[in-house]
């Protein structure tokens, strides 16, 4: 018996022992633990992610909540009804009778119409504010950085109503219309030019454009024609040849604008909101842009400018061959940041009645009461297009990455 007893007070003994060993080692474990960054990081990830999940889900009840007491749902089903609002610049073809889907298709066509013509504009005046303002020419400097101080400091939207009410709407009528170039006016009615009549008269060319790509693809990739001089000029050459081998050979039907009565007949036309919205956009965001482009000139090693000036360079072939490449690199990154700035910022255009995805949204909403679901489709659609700009820049970024990597 007393064997047993003692026994008992060994084992029990051994079990206390044993329990604080491991109410000892938790608190080792756990510092251990925090001590490790990768543990410490996801931690923290999980902790945001989970303050994430729980305001995503306020937001979600506290919006339920407040349709159901109005007896409101959301319905996307509005979608196929007959919207009776009309506008007349679109390139989906709507006209006032058709369904809200095909009238928020036409604004979003409008909306990347602005965005892509103003990305390519946009890249171009940048990159020559950016040279001017690295010019040895101390006046075109001065002027040129007083000119990007005075549009950075003064705010998009006002600049944007400048443009709309004090410059395009103060152009002549059309029939004191400006001609700054044969078939193509300019007057408060918009800027109208000479185009196909039909848009099957666009394919030849278009084909012709995708071919010179194709072979400007292929003869990049010869050995024989990427260290000579036509392969830096190759893309341009292709892209510019095959549409004019096309017009030659099977020139389309053009329609030219005529002026009968108080507007024009025939041809094609921006409207003059476009105008506005569009020189608005390049100018405020080429002012950032060139900054940008020129902080990235001047992160090129001096060496290398020095190297290519030893050599007899001329400067175009030193700007075009040597800190343009390098340059890259480094601002291709904030680029596309101002890039995604520039599509946010088309949606102002609303404040001067252009149609885009906002102004039609705005203009549902009026008619249907459909507040949730239209700002829903905005939010959807602005996130979608930043995404895709993102992924091409990001695709583009990563090619020219591996270029300089390959080139050191």
């Amino acid at each position: 018996m007393r064997l047993l007893a003692r026994a008992d007070c060994n084992g029990l003994q051994r079990g206390a022992e044993v329990s604080s060993l491991k109410a000892m080692a938790m608190p080792n474990l756990l510092s251990r633990l925090w001590h490790r960054p990768s543990s410490r990081a996801r931690l923290w990830q999980a902790l945001a992610l989970g303050l994430f999940g729980a305001a995503i889900w306020w937001l979600w009840t506290n919006l339920t909540g407040n349709l159901a007491r109005r007896d409101l749902g959301i319905d996307f089903r509005f979608l196929s009804g007959r919207a009776s609002f009309e506008f007349g610049e679109n390139l989906a073809g709507y006209q006032a009778g058709d369904s809200f889907l095909r009238a928020f298709l036409a604004g979003l066509g409008n909306t990347i119409q602005v965005a892509v013509a103003g990305i390519v504009l946009t890249t171009i005046l940048a990159l020559a504010l950016a040279l001017v303002r690295l010019s040895p020419n101390r006046l075109a400097r001065r002027l040129t950085g007083t000119w990007i101080e005075l549009i950075r400091n003064t705010p998009l939207l006002l600049q944007l109503l400048f443009w709309h009410q004090f410059i395009i709407r103060q152009l002549p009528m059309p029939r004191q219309a400006w001609e700054p170039l044969p078939g193509v006016f300019l007057s408060n009615r918009g800027l109208v030019f000479p185009a196909p009549e039909t848009a099957a008269a666009l394919l030849p060319m278009i084909c012709a454009v995708l071919v010179g790509i194709s072979v400007a693809l292929v003869l990049r990739r010869t050995p024989s024609v990427h260290g000579s001089r036509l392969y830096h000029f190759l893309p341009i050459c292709l892209l510019v040849a095959p549409p004019l081998i096309a017009l030659l050979i099977a020139p389309p039907s053009i329609s030219f604008p005529e002026l009968k009565g108080f507007n024009f007949h025939g041809g094609s036309s921006v409207s003059p909101e476009f105008i506005a919205l569009l020189c608005a956009l390049v100018i405020y965001q080429s002012a950032f842009m060139a900054e940008t482009i020129r902080s990235g000139i001047l992160a090129v090693p001096k060496g290398q400018i020095e190297a290519a000036q030893a050599l007899g360079l001329p400067r175009f072939q030193l700007l075009w061959l040597v800190v343009l490449p390098q340059a890259l690199r480094i601002a291709i990154p904030p680029v596309t940041s101002q890039y995604l700035s520039l599509t946010k910022n088309s949606s102002l255009a609303v404040a001067i009645g252009y149609p885009d995805l906002v102004r039609v949204s705005q203009v549902t909403i009026s008619e249907t009461g459909r507040a949730v679901e239209c700002v829903s489709i905005l939010l959807a659609v602005y996130l979608s297009l930043s995404l895709f700009t993102a992924l091409i820049m990001d695709v583009y970024n990563r090619r020219v990455m591996r270029r300089g990597g390959a080139a050191a």
